[in-house]
């Protein structure tokens, strides 16, 4: 048993479920937050499946509602960014001591939302490079990856502050591959360098992640996507080791077949964080003075994709 930190869990999909899951089997005192697998977790507890030994987790503390929390000592944000809209009525209630925030989204500033309710520094990020999908409920399927980078949001890079360390000691308590990041924004514009060509492409050419490392061109789009990305990043001063495009081909290479949380959603007709993921990581680059062509092309592609997919 470790000391009872106590960590409200927004979010019991494919990263929540397995964070907080992996929390709280090891003593820490976990709260999640959830609407449709309320019940089935509380009758059934959680079952996940992961390469760090599977478990089955009973007598978690569920809630339907975030007025019910408890103060948190982190609440931990893994809704997709699409529902941030929400988060003005679920923070106020486990953030009304003083708890800090940990959002665990893709894209870019996708803080921002959290910090104008409880200020910025009270806001940290996380950057997970996970392979993990929600295959029913309560039911988690961990397949590959798992490292979560963590980072103050209100320092634009230097020293790390006592809180990051701390919550990142107690992620690694708890089995998670969880190191600290000086610099939160350089850290987005590399997890960037993965979201953008692989969530995009997964979605317009209907294929997995070894589907597109297998064939040769869709390959070299995902490269040449990446290198964009690397030199949008570089244009608003997160700078990025070159060599980070190989080897991140190289690692999606080896990755078990997976298919990207933004296919799963247009498969099923769920929103796509197209903002987050495409819209402003463009404006960003926009501002310094960079254009991302390769880029805002694929976003059209998906914007007009979900525009089919809405028609009567």
């Amino acid at each position: 048993m470790v000391a009872k930190t106590r960590f409200g869990i927004i979010g019991g999909g494919a990263v929540g479920g397995l964070y907080g899951c992996l929390l709280a089997k090891v003593g820490f005192d976990v709260h999640f937050l959830l609407r449709s697998d309320a019940d089935h977790v509380r009758q059934h507890g959680w079952k996940i499946e992961t390469p760090l030994g599977d478990f089955q987790l009973a007598g978690t503390k569920v809630h339907v509602s975030a007025d019910t929390m408890p103060p948190c000592d982190y609440t931990v944000i893994a809704l997709k960014t699409t529902q941030n809209r929400m988060l003005q009525e679920l923070l106020p209630a486990p953030t009304s001591e003083g708890g800090r925030v940990l959002v665990l989204q893709n894209g870019l500033d996708v803080e921002r939302d959290a910090a104008a309710i409880v200020g910025s520094d009270r806001v940290l990020g996380g950057c997970c490079f996970l392979c993990s999908n929600k295959v029913g409920p309560g039911h988690i399927r961990h397949l590959d990856q798992g490292r979560i980078l963590v980072g103050d949001y209100s320092r634009a890079g230097g020293q790390v502050s006592q809180h990051a360390s701390m919550l990142c000691d107690e992620l690694v308590m708890a089995g998670i591959d969880a190191k600290v990041t000086a610099d939160l924004g350089t850290t987005r514009w590399k997890k960037l360098m993965w979201n953008i060509p692989f969530n995009g492409l997964s979605v317009v050419l209907d294929a997995s992640t070894r589907d597109l490392m297998d064939n040769d061109e869709s390959c070299a789009l995902a490269r040449s996507l990446m290198i964009e990305v690397h030199q949008a990043a570089a244009a608003c001063n997160s700078i990025i080791d070159e060599k980070a495009i190989e080897t991140t081909l190289d690692v999606t290479r080896k990755m078990v077949p997976y298919d990207s949380s933004m296919r799963l959603d247009y498969l099923n007709h769920r929103p796509m964080e197209l903002e987050a993921i495409f819209d402003k990581p463009i404006r960003s680059a926009e501002q310094h003075g960079f254009d991302m062509p390769q880029v805002r092309m694929l976003y059209r592609a998906l914007l007009f994709l979900n525009a089919q997919r809405s028609k009567p």
